[in-house]
């Protein structure tokens, strides 16, 4: 079973996903990213001073390093489509967007070791990003495994990177969600992941 550590006083939230099916993006989605679309729009979703004030309180300008929620809205309130990557990241990015929580996905076979840490990143670490450069997270919130960062609020790694290989993920929620949005997430990954889903444990 996930567990996931945090050495941050931060209120993250995160999910084990399992015995999914991950497919390129599929067409019976569209209403979800209509949906996504239509509430960006006309400014329905959530408030992203929540997401900026996290950044703020580690030092991160959020105006220069913008929560990967926060980017994707500004990408949608310019009519720019949201991104389509597979039936899992898709899923995500919907309910990042209209939440306005930055959403971190991972492939749990590509995590090294038993866990999964959320802490700030140390002088010099770094990782290689999913279609970028390397990543630096010196000073900034991260997730972490066994070999060093995989991911942060504004992106993730090549390395832990959900494909349509992927059986077994954790999605971390960076702020606060109510229990009607974890079953909402539920529902779309029960529908277009074709995975299940619980509560990832703590440490005992």
């Amino acid at each position: 079973m996930l567990t996931i550590r945090c050495e941050l006083d931060v209120d993250v939230l995160a999910l084990e996903l399992y015995e999914l099916e991950v497919t390129e993006p599929r067409d019976d989605f569209e209403l979800e990213v209509a949906r996504a679309m239509q509430a960006a729009r006309t400014s329905q979703v959530g408030d992203a001073g929540r997401a900026r004030a996290l950044y703020r309180r580690f030092g991160i300008d959020p105006t220069r390093v913008r929560p990967s929620s926060e980017a994707l809205l500004r990408r949608l309130k310019k009519g720019e489509p949201l991104p389509r990557v597979n039936s899992l990241v898709d899923v995500a990015n919907a309910m990042s967007v209209q939440l306005q929580v930055p959403v971190g996905l991972y492939d749990l076979d590509q995590v090294r070791g038993d866990e999964l840490v959320v802490r700030l990143g140390v002088e010099g670490e770094s990782y290689t990003g999913i279609g970028k450069e390397r990543v630096n997270v010196a000073g900034r919130i991260c997730v972490a495994d066994a070999d060093g960062p995989c991911g942060n609020p504004s992106s993730d790694s090549a390395r832990t990177m959900i494909t349509t290989a992927t059986e077994r993920a954790a999605w971390i929620y960076f702020l606060p969600v109510t229990d009607d949005d974890v079953d909402r997430t539920a529902e779309l990954i029960a529908v277009f992941g074709r995975g299940l889903v619980r509560m990832a444990a703590a440490p005992a």
